[in-house]
């Protein structure tokens, strides 16, 4: 009967599942694959301090929690935890469990500030509020049908402008860093990300199991990438809209919607039923653009931090 917890054992499926399971109950709006949860440990950054931690009950895996060091940031310090247990298994002591683990494991290496994903629920936030942590920004998870849905069509495409995906970069990706390190630096935030490892990024990003190439839209203008949207799934029904961005030259001009657009419509004939993205609450133009898709939010969450020491 009694709560432990462990690190995830990077050799071992049967763990690897279990956290799928339980992310796909409690995170409905995610896209995790056992694929993905082992490529996170086995490839983590060793300046990340990573650690994905699981509750553990009688045998069974009832909870985890990605823990590490936002080593990316602009301000050093800065580390995450994020906490996540099954509905039936909450008020065993798993959440508070995982969460210290974390806390001692993160101050050791020599974290400042702890911030946490929390789901916008009243029990959630008395749980985060309970233990010091104090609200911090908000953001919103949509849903978009595909099946039955309406998508836009694709508008005229301008003199100069070309649809390509990210398989067409395959031999040379750093355009495509480039273009994500320019849109990732003006995203709101209050953990800036600040990147300029190309070699890190091919091994987190470009090479992610989650991402899909061949559906991730990039538009160029006179050969240059002006805005691209990432797709991430799970090779079965699901989209996530992983990052859209476009270049600080080439905004106002809508952009970001044709992405979308021949993305999204390329996701539906490959099969794939249901599309989610997620937006900070403070970027009005991003949810607007998922608003004329016909997205509608599904869940909130609330980044509270608190400090350690």
């Amino acid at each position: 009967m009694t709560v432990i917890v462990r690190d995830l054992r990077a050799d071992s499926a049967e763990d690897a599942e279990a956290v799928t399971r339980i992310r796909r109950v409690v995170l409905p709006f995610d896209v995790t694959t056992p694929e993905s949860v082992l490529f996170g440990v086995r490839t983590a950054n060793p300046a990340k301090k990573y650690r994905l931690l699981v509750a553990e009950r009688d045998g069974a895996v009832i909870g985890m929690s990605h823990v590490g060091i936002a080593y990316d940031a602009a301000e050093p310090g800065l580390a995450y935890a994020n906490p996540v247990v099954h509905p039936e298994h909450r008020g065993q002591g798993a959440g508070g469990l995982l969460l210290g683990t974390a806390e001692e494991h993160l101050a050791g290496e020599g974290a400042r500030s702890l911030f946490s994903w929390v789901e916008d629920t009243p029990a959630c936030r008395a749980f985060a509020e309970k233990r010091g942590f104090r609200p911090s920004r908000a953001a919103h998870f949509l849903r978009l049908g595909l099946a039955a849905g309406t998508l836009p069509g694709l508008p005229p495409l301008p003199a100069g402008v070309e649809l390509r995906t990210a398989s067409d970069y395959e031999d040379d990706p750093r355009p495509l860093f480039r273009a994500d390190a320019e849109a990732t630096s003006d995203e709101p935030s209050d953990v800036g990300a600040d990147f300029t490892d190309y070699d890190d990024w091919i091994r987190h990003t470009w090479e992610n199991p989650l991402l899909d190439r061949g559906l991730s839209t990039v538009v160029v203008v006179d050969g240059e990438i002006a805005a691209f949207t990432a797709a991430m799934t799970d090779r079965e029904t699901r989209y996530l809209s992983g990052m859209t961005g476009t270049m600080r030259a080439h905004r106002g001009k809508g952009f970001a919607k044709l992405a979308k657009t021949d993305s999204l419509r390329r996701a539906r004939e490959a099969g794939f039923t249901d599309a989610f993205t997620s937006n900070d609450a403070d970027n009005g133009p991003m949810l607007a653009v998922n608003r004329w898709f016909g997205y509608e939010i599904c869940a909130s969450e609330v980044r509270h931090v608190r400090t350690l020491g």
